[in-house]
């Protein structure tokens, strides 16, 4: 008998309270802080020595990531967009997209797409357990992943006018059973519309149709992801094919993937606060706009191989 997801899973959601309050992060310090300068050496230098910013992300490291990622993306995903025009040339904006697939294969997708066809760096939100991992969690940030916590979102959208992409399903999205697929799940409390209000940015839904099949879970185990500590621990059908390899190895499914109107908020930016209910009515209003958008998506392929 396949265990459902426990109700405690974990979920990323941009609110204070999900992260702990700030006194509760000493010794953590989850917001990069800027490294002192050397001695003798100039800005200018300084900036030939390294290309690698404040949060981490190395232009080196992405431009040899899309380089080699650039063949799985066209030939193996056979990524097509709609709406592309809809993303912001310019300014900060915030990407919320529906998240599946065992190992997901949707963040490099987007962030792959938007970088080669628009010219502009996505940085992806993340749980704090990615860049804690050895090894992993440095090449993480140098191909442009950042810890999914308010200040680091306020900065990257309203300080630095960057596009941020998140996913409020959390690990919930990707946990999913198969026969799950493509049915979403709560977006946590709606701390993703009260960050895009707070920066004064529009939020960008994107509707993506191919992880659910790159790597499909058909069961899950609660008790071995206890265990070893990890959000879950799935059964794949990719491991059912190739056995433990599986996890290294997506199913060639054609990825779909539309970008729906951009969501203004007419509320001043930079409010501690903003109601509740508004945020959480914002919030639903937008992820049944992707749900909607995937159902219709959904019923025009006719191949989940060619789409």
């Amino acid at each position: 008998m396949v265990e459902r997801e426990p109700p405690d899973a974990p979920v990323i959601d941009l609110t204070e309270a999900d992260f702990g309050a700030a006194g509760d992060r000493s010794g953590r310090e989850l917001v990069p802080v800027p490294r002192a300068p050397s001695p003798g050496v100039t800005d200018a230098e300084a900036a030939q020595l390294s290309d690698v910013d404040g949060w981490g992300r190395s232009e080196h490291m992405r431009r040899l990531i899309r380089t080699v990622y650039d063949p799985v993306y066209r030939y193996w995903f056979r990524a097509e967009w709609e709406g592309l025009e809809r993303i912001p040339p310019a300014g900060g904006a915030l990407l919320v997209a529906n998240h599946a697939g065992a190992v997901p294969s949707d963040a490099p997708v987007i962030m792959h797409g938007i970088e080669k066809e628009l010219g502009r760096p996505v940085y992806g939100l993340a749980d704090f357990f990615f860049r804690g991992l050895p090894v992993a969690g440095t090449l993480w940030s140098r191909g442009g992943g950042v810890t999914a916590h308010p200040d680091n979102a306020h900065r990257l959208l309203h300080d630095e006018g960057q596009l941020a992409l998140v996913f409020p399903e959390g690990v919930k999205g990707p946990s999913k059973l198969y026969k799950e697929r493509y049915q979403l799940r709560r977006f946590g409390r709606g701390g993703f519309v009260e960050t895009a209000m707070r920066a004064g940015v529009p939020i960008v839904p994107i509707a993506v149709v191919g992880a659910e099949e790159s790597m499909p879970i058909l069961a899950r185990s609660p008790r071995l992801a206890r265990l070893l500590g990890t959000p879950y621990v799935p059964l794949t059908a990719n491991m059912a094919l190739l056995g433990p390899l599986g996890l290294l190895a997506y199913f060639p499914a054609k990825f779909l993937l539309r970008v729906l109107e951009p969501v203004h908020f007419d509320v001043a930016a930079g409010q501690e606060r903003y109601p509740r209910s508004r945020v959480m009515e914002e919030s639903e209003a937008i992820r049944t706009s992707i749900q909607d958008a995937l159902f219709d998506m959904l019923s025009h392929r006719r191949s989940v191989w060619f789409g």
